[in-house]
Parts: structure tokens; C-alpha cells; sequence
């Protein structure tokens, strides 16, 4: 179920972070197929989640570990359970490197945790 969502922009580059309460993997599997329907023209779509011991990330052809990676360390820091976020990235030409990456995806993460509280 969808929680909320968070708009980032930097560089050109969108980032929309959309916050889940999830039950199980087959969920976070429909949510990833309906957010590439709905999001065609975007280019990466991370994510994390944690359903009691399961917890999976995954960059999705971004350079490896600079967005699944904050991005469950952000859920994490926040003792967060039965969450998903993924953040999906419009690219906008202009490369952020690894470090503008990662502190893309954390602060869209931190972010899109903050609204819903």
C-alpha cells in the first residue's frame, strides 16, 4: 500500500521516492511491474525493503552500491519493517558521480520516511 511519495531534483536528474507498507515479496514484485508501466522514460528504479529477517536491495544499473545500498541503510537507521522504497530516477544528461548518487538516493529516502511521519 502506498504510503507517500517524496520529489527530489538535482542536476537535471528527478527522483521520486515512493514509500510502501508491504507483507510479503509477491507485493514488492507488482509494485516494481506497475512503476515500470506507469514510468516508461525513467532510467533506474532502486529499491530496498524489510519483511522481519528478508531484507534485499538492488541498484538497478546504477553504479553498484550507490543507491539500493543507502537506500536500505536509510530504512535501517530508521528501524523500519514490512517497508519498501523505491526511488525512481529520470536521468537528466548530466552525471552526479558516486558520491552525488548516493546522497541522491539517501536524502530521497530520508526524505519520503519524513513525510510519512
Amino acid at each position: 500500500m502506498l504510503i507517500n511519495t517524496y520529489t527530489l531534483e538535482i542536476k537535471k536528474s528527478k527522483f521520486i521516492a515512493f514509500y510502501y507498507n508491504i507483507n510479503n515479496k509477491e507485493e514488492v514484485i507488482d509494485i516494481l511491474t506497475n512503476l515500470k508501466k506507469e514510468h516508461k522514460k525513467a532510467k533506474h528504479f532502486p529499491y530496498a525493503y524489510r519483511i522481519g529477517t528478508e531484507i534485499k536491495k538492488s541498484d538497478d544499473k546504477e553504479p553498484s552500491g550507490t543507491a539500493g545500498l543507502p537506500i536500505l541503510n536509510i530504512l535501517e537507521k530508521n528501524n523500519l519493517n514490512s517497508v519498501l522504497i523505491v526511488i525512481i530516477r529520470y536521468f537528466g544528461g548530466i552525471k552526479l558521480g558516486a558520491g552525488g548518487l548516493i546522497r541522491a538516493y539517501s536524502t530521497a529516502a530520508k526524505e519520503v520516511i519524513k513525510v510519512n511521519q
